[in-house]
C-alpha cells in the first residue's frame, strides 16, 4: 500500500506528511519514503490551537469548530502532497490530528479514577476531501488497553532500527524530548520508551516570549547566552524528571505554567542566558534519563548509536550539547536521515506505518513502552 502519514506535533507549529510505500507484515514491515511535504499554519489557527492546549476553559463551539478545521487543513496538506510529489494513487491516510489535551496518569474525576487524551481534526472531513480511507484517532485504544497512549513511535523504531549486534537509542526532538532504547537482538518486549522532558517546547515558548520570534533559529541565540547551572539543577528536581518509565508529557507539565515558572527562577538574567539555559535543559534532561533510566539496564557498551530525529536537529547549539553529552556516554551520535528517513518527516512516516497496521487489523502499541496491559489495534477508520 501507499500511505500518506499526517503529523503535527506538540509544537504546533504546522502540519508534515510523508507519503510511504509499504509491504509485509507485523514486525518485518519495508518502507520506502516516496516524498515528504512541511506545511506551516496560518498565524491565527496556530493561536487557535495553542489556546485550545493551554486552555482551562474553552467553548465547545471553539472545539467543534477548531475540530473541522483542522480536517480540512489536513486533507488540503495531503492533497497537496500528492500534487507536488506526482504520486496520484494512495490507498490510505494515517492521520494524527492535533492534540490538545493529553493526561497519559489516571486522575480522580466525578468519582472514577479516569485518563484520558484528545487528538483534534476531523476524520472524516479528510476521507470525504481526499477519497481515501482515513486512520485517526490512534492512542485511545492503548489508553483504553490500561496503556498512556504514548509514546507510539517506538513501532517504527523497532521495525527500522533493530540491530542483531548492537543496542541503539533513537531520540525524538520534538515540542518534548522522547526516546526509544532498542537493546541488541531485542524482542519488542524489551523496548524501553518514554518521554524524557520538553525538547523544544520550552525553548520555543521562551523565545517567543523574550524575542518575538517563534524559535531559536539554528540556536544562535542560545549559542550566545551564560547557562545558569543553578537554574537547571533546580528544575530538575521537578517530580517528573524522577519518575520511572512508563511515563508521558506534554503541555499539561511542560506548557505556559511551566514557561513563566522557569522565567521567575531566572530572575534577572540576560535574555540569551534565559535560552541557553532552556537549550541545557533539554539536553541534560535527556542524558540524565539515559543514565538512570536507560544505560543501567544493559550492560557497558551494549547501546553503540544516538539516532536522533525531529525539529530540535536543526539547533545546532542544542545537537553539540547532545553530541557532547553522548560521547560522554559511549554513543556515537547519528541522525534518522543517515537511514534514509528525514528527520522532519520520521513522525509522519510514523502514523503511516501505524495506519497500515490498524488497516489489517494488527497491533502497533508496545505494552513495554505505554504500560499497556496487551497488544492492540490502534486508531478508529473513516470510510471515504
Amino acid at each position: 500500500m501507499i500511505v500518506a502519514g499526517v503529523m503535527s506535533g506538540t509544537s504546533a507549529d504546522g502540519i508534515d506528511v510523508a507519503l510511504v510505500r509499504i509491504t509485509g507484515k507485523g514486525y518485518k514491515l519495508r518502507l520506502k519514503l516516496l516524498g515528504h511535504r512541511h506545511f506551516a499554519y496560518p498565524a491565527s489557527v496556530r493561536a487557535a490551537v495553542l489556546a485550545a492546549m493551554n486552555a482551562d476553559q474553552i467553548s465547545v463551539a471553539e472545539l467543534s469548530r477548531l475540530n473541522f478545521l483542522l480536517g480540512e487543513l489536513y486533507a488540503e496538506a495531503v492533497q497537496k502532497t500528492t500534487q507536488r510529489t506526482g504520486i496520484a494513487k494512495v490507498d490510505l491516510i494515517g492521520c494524527h490530528g492535533q492534540t490538545i489535551y493529553h493526561q497519559g496518569e489516571p486522575a480522580v474525576y466525578r468519582g472514577r479514577k479516569i485518563a484520558s487524551t484528545w487528538q483534534t481534526g476531523e476524520g472524516a472531513v479528510v476521507a470525504a476531501r481526499c477519497g481515501i480511507p482515513v486512520v485517526s484517532d490512534f492512542r485511545t485504544a492503548d489508553m483504553a488497553a490500561g496503556g498512556k497512549g504514548a509514546p507510539l513511535v517506538p513501532f517504527l523504531d523497532y521495525v527500522l532500527f533493530r540491530d542483531r549486534r548492537a543496542g541503539r537509542i533513537v531520540q525524538n526532538l520534538g515540542g518534548i524530548a522522547n526516546l526509544t532504547a532498542i537493546p541488541a537482538n531485542a524482542k519488542p518486549e524489551q523496548v524501553i520508551a518514554f518521554d524524557s522532558g520538553p525538547s523544544n517546547m520550552v525553548i520555543d515558548q521562551l523565545t517567543q516570549i523574550l524575542f518575538g520570534q517563534s524559535y531559536d533559529r539554528d540556536g544562535k541565540i542560545a549559542a550566545g547566552g551564560h547557562i545558569l547551572e543553578s537554574v537547571v539543577n533546580t528544575v530538575l528536581r521537578n517530580p517528573f524528571f524522577a519518575r520511572k518509565p512508563p511515563k508521558t508529557a506534554g503541555r499539561e507539565e511542560f506548557g505556559a505554567a511551566f514557561t513563566q515558572q522557569f522565567l521567575r527562577q531566572c530572575g534577572k538574567a540576560a535574555k540569551a542566558d534565559v535560552i541557553a539555559t532552556a537549550t541545557t535543559l533539554t539536553a541534560v534532561s535527556i542524558a540524565d534519563a539515559l543514565k538512570r533510566l536507560v544505560l543501567p539496564r544493559e550492560k557497558e557498551g551494549a547501546y553503540r548509536d544516538y539516532i536522533v530525529s525531529g525539529g530540535g536537529v536543526n539547533n545546532k547549539t542544542l545537537m553539540a550539547m547532545l553530541a557532547q553529552e553522548a560521547s560522554a556516554l559511549g554513543l556515537k551520535l547519528k541522525r534518522t536521515d543517515d537511514f534514509g528517513i528525514p528527520s522532519q518527516a520520521k513522525e509522519a512516516v510514523a502514523f503511516a506505518v501505524l495506519a497500515y497496521q490498524t488497516w489489517h487489523r494488527k497491533p502497533a502499541n508496545i505494552p513495554s513502552a505505554t504500560g499497556a496491559d496487551k497488544p492492540a489495534v490502534l486508531g478508529k477508520i473513516c470510510y471515504a
